[in-house]
């Protein structure tokens, strides 16, 4: 009996090393299993192929985009609607819509010498609010430099974003950053930085130590499809996959890189194709539609909570505006092209939706586009007044304590304004204290 069993053990430990397909023999409940000769190389997931044939991905079918409102404003799948409440919704356009008056304001600010440095927002607003109202106000935010619904939507104040695009003495950052470079540890949105990617390997570092904390948290980094290009990127990527990392990496694929459109920018089916060789869950969404990035912002946070996986969402979206005020689109893309996304925006895909749910009119909206102007110049008023930071301030925040090599630096720029006082505009700057 002893040998038959240990027999029998041998026999099941072998059929357990080898690869086995097993079939239904005629009608009868028998059940034949056969050994296949399978790759037992790491690293794939295969059969073996006697016919010599390239994968050719321009033979393979796109991936779907995914939306849940069509472009007048109407559900199309009935199934598919989040039956946001009323509440919620008129927040999301008041966001939108704020969000595009302070950007024609401060837009025209910098035009005017006001400001150094801005970037608009318009044409994917849809992409801002639709995941920050997805998400839980506890994630971390690692923003690229275009998200600046997410914070509005957070809670950031008009005051909050033109302090610091003035860099006034009421700038978080006290001056130091460049305009549209918000952060807010308040609204855990980790502060802008310039270099393009940057923020894509510290979203998977910062969403690998929320799973060790077991905090219910997950982390979502937005990024371009140009900095999709960057080594960062791939690295981000790849450290989230095999470490199972809690993070929603979000690709607002707007068409440019500035002035490098998707066509020099890739060869292949947009970022989302790129999700599943890395082994991460993706899905591609109409970044137009506020609905449809809601919902899928809200299954992947759900995805990376519960189960510890990254997601990748590439949203299709379209940029309206210039890449920045140091770009003039014009040279590399025709104005027809530009009018044609801008007829079918998200403010007015969901102002569409608002108004066939008899939540929103004419009147309602001519009413709604004075008080945000007025809200957002009272904000630019105050912001323009307030003085710069003093210079020192250059010095401090880096140290708990300010070094002697940097202690004899700053004394040496107080001596030399001190001394050419008349030169330089120091009326505008906040007079430095000694303690």
């Amino acid at each position: 009996m002893a040998a038959k069993l240990g027999g029998a053990l041998r026999t099941l430990r072998y059929l357990t090393t080898r690869p086995v397909s097993c079939r239904l023999i005629g009608t009868s409940p028998s059940v034949r299993c056969v050994h296949e000769d399978r790759p037992q190389f790491p690293g794939s997931k295969s059969k073996f192929t006697y016919k010599l044939s390239f994968l050719d991905p321009d033979e393979e079918a796109g991936i779907p985009v995914y939306r849940v409102m069509n472009s007048e404003g109407e559900m199309t799948e009935k199934s598919e609607d989040p039956k946001i409440d009323k509440t919620t919704v008129l927040k999301m356009y008041r966001d939108m819509t704020l969000l595009n008056s302070m950007d024609k304001i401060l837009y025209e600010s910098q035009r005017q010498g006001r400001i150094s440095f801005y970037m608009t927002n318009f044409g994917e607003e849809a992409t801002h609010i639709g995941s920050a109202s997805a998400l839980h106000p506890e994630d971390m935010v690692f923003g690229q430099y275009r998200e600046a619904g997410v914070l509005m939507w957070r809670g950031f104040t008009l005051d909050q974003f033109i302090n610091q695009c003035y860099g006034n003495t009421e700038d978080v950052g006290k001056g130091r950053q460049m305009p549209v470079h918000y952060g807010s540890q308040d609204l855990h949105f980790v502060t802008i930085s310039s270099p393009l990617a940057t923020q894509m390997p510290q979203a998977s570092g910062a969403a690998y130590a929320f799973k060790r904390a077991q905090n219910g948290k997950c982390v979502i980094c937005y990024f371009g499809e140009g900095a999709a290009s960057e080594g960062d990127a791939h690295a981000a990527f790849n450290f989230a996959a095999t470490l199972d990392c809690p993070v929603i990496f979000f690709c607002r694929n707007n068409g440019y890189a500035i002035s490098t459109p998707t066509s020099d920018q890739y060869r292949g089916d947009g970022i989302a194709s790129r999700g599943s060789g890395y082994g991460m869950l993706t899905i591609r969404v109409d970044g137009n539609d506020v609905f449809a990035v809601h919902n899928v912002t809200k299954e992947a946070r759900e995805i990376c909570v519960s189960h510890n996986r990254p997601v990748l969402i590439e949203a299709m979206t379209y940029r309206i505006g210039h890449h920045s005020t140091s770009d003039d689109s014009s040279m590399y893309r025709k104005k027809g092209e530009v009018v044609k996304f801008d007829t079918n925006n998200p403010i007015g895909r969901l102002r569409s939706y608002m108004v066939k749910q008899g939540w929103w009119n004419d009147d309602q909206e001519n009413e709604w586009k004075e008080e945000s102007k007025k809200m957002v110049m009272e904000s630019f008023a105050k912001a323009e007044k307030r003085k710069k930071p003093n210079p020192t301030e250059l010095f401090k925040d880096v140290y708990e304590e300010i070094p002697p090599h940097l202690q004899k630096q700053m004394d040496s720029l107080k001596e030399h304004l001190s001394k050419n006082e008349d030169k330089y505009p120091t009326q505008n700057y906040e007079a430095w204290s000694e303690h």
